[in-house]
């Protein structure tokens, strides 16, 4: 049974959505760039007050980040899901490639969000806040199933590895729009533990 939806005619409707104001961000960013575009230039694009604006987000750079805090609940979902006998690399892999699936007519809207994120020096730092907090959710699986604590080496490792071969896989998706994001992430995936086979 799921919740049902609140009726419109209860509260204030909303002025605006997280799409909408993606939307005209990115087209500022892009027109303008990135440092030159202010929270006051895309709520005056927007049609929005600068207040509600930062009830949606609070800055610029969390605008590109989008829902991301609901992907990483859904990231930590997936992983407690995860049937014991499953290969932790495995399940690293096929988690990265569920984090990162794509609905066909989001994906333009991603590549244009990714490229900011991935080519935006000034993103770097407020970035790493956000791979940590990935990278974390990462590592909390892989010291379950060690019985270890998530800094502990070989999680806080498998955490960098993991955001690696994401990172890396966005590189080439990027560089490439024929190219598939889940295929690539499983072959940097799978390619990096062939790597790493002490047998070969």
């Amino acid at each position: 049974m799921t919740a049902s939806a609140p009726s419109r005619a209860l509260g204030r409707p909303p002025a605006t959505s997280h799409a909408a104001i993606e939307e005209t961000a990115f087209a500022l960013f892009e027109a303008n760039g990135f440092d030159a575009t202010t929270m006051d230039d895309i709520a005056t694009a927007v049609g929005v007050g600068r207040r509600t604006l930062f009830r949606y987000y609070p800055s610029k750079n969390d605008i590109l980040w989008g829902q991301f805090d609901d992907g990483l609940r859904s990231f930590r979902d997936y992983f407690a899901q995860v049937p014991i006998q499953t290969p932790i690399a495995t399940a690293i892999r096929d988690a990265i490639m569920e984090f990162n699936s794509l609905d066909p007519a989001a994906t333009d809207q991603h590549r244009r969000r990714m490229r900011f994120l991935l080519q935006t020096p000034a993103l770097l730092a407020h970035s790493e806040l956000r791979y940590a907090a990935w990278r974390r959710v990462v590592a909390e699986f892989v010291a379950a199933r060690l019985d270890c604590t998530p800094d502990d080496l070989l999680p806080s490792l498998a955490g960098r590895v993991a955001l690696a071969i994401a990172l890396s896989a966005y590189e080439h998706w990027l560089q490439d729009a024929t190219t598939s994001l889940p295929i690539l992430i499983a072959q940097a995936s799978d390619g990096l533990g062939e790597l790493l086979d002490p047998i070969r």
